[in-house]
């Protein structure tokens, strides 16, 4: 798989600074908006079970006033299938989640899993909802991913991001071995957690990638060069190493 790599902007941490104070500002569609205009591909948003940034209203109104597809990141559970399954995001990530964590700490266990993914799996699908599974790159987890009909795994990036040296380099090939795995198979490999300026290039390098998940970082960066900006240099990033 080669050509343009698309960037998936994830909008959560808009909704944590507006959270922080109450009220509407910053307001995530109007982020959504901005990320459309400096070369985002998609919008990603994570409605977590505690409503910690992003809520309700704000996917409703994604839907209602983007024209990008929206990446629904959701656990396993009826709620967050309903919800789903009303608003028909254009794809729906399943991503594991634990109420104390601060971020997405790794892989979903769709091996271990797999009996109580699977019919969450196939209502989405049934529903045209495109699915994507947030796994660790490895054999086993793509193998589940293969065996529960998952059209896109996501590969989670963290220790690559967190590694230096020899420790980042092995890796980067454990990302790029199982990307090539999951083309073999039909399965569409995208990637995110942790990327930076830094360490992009040689993600966005991957020639089966077709999908990278960016968030925090850009939101980060927002703060000193605006939104639109950070977003773009990303974008220059992703495609100079292509």
């Amino acid at each position: 798989m080669t050509g343009k790599l698309r960037l998936g902007v994830n909008i959560d941490h808009v909704a944590t600074i507006r959270n922080a104070r109450g009220g509407g500002h910053p307001d995530p569609v109007k982020a959504a908006l901005l990320a459309a205009d400096a070369g985002a591909d998609g919008i990603t948003a994570h409605l977590r079970e505690d409503r910690r940034h992003i809520t309700d209203g704000d996917i409703h109104r994604l839907m209602d006033g983007i024209s990008l597809p929206l990446n629904l990141e959701m656990a396993a559970t009826p709620e967050m299938l309903e919800i789903a399954l009303r608003h028909r995001p254009h794809a729906a990530c399943i991503v594991p989640e634990r109420r104390e964590e601060r971020t997405t700490e790794g892989g979903l266990d769709a091996a271990g899993q797999f009996d109580h993914l699977r019919p969450i799996v196939d209502t989405l699908t049934a529903a045209g909802i495109r699915v994507s599974l947030f796994i660790e790159a490895s054999n086993r987890q793509l193998d589940a991913a293969l065996r529960l009909g998952a059209p896109v795994v996501e590969f989670h990036t963290g220790a690559y991001a967190h590694a230096t040296g020899e420790a980042a380099v092995a890796e980067l090939r454990r990302i790029a071995d199982g990307a090539a795995l999951a083309a073999k198979n039909g399965i569409e490999p995208h990637a995110g957690h942790g990327l930076t300026y830094d360490n992009v290039g040689p993600i966005a390098a991957i020639p089966q990638l077709a999908e990278l998940n960016i968030g925090h970082f850009l939101i980060g960066e927002a703060i000193f060069d605006g939104l639109h900006a950070s977003i773009a240099r990303m974008r220059d990033a992703m495609d100079a190493a292509r």
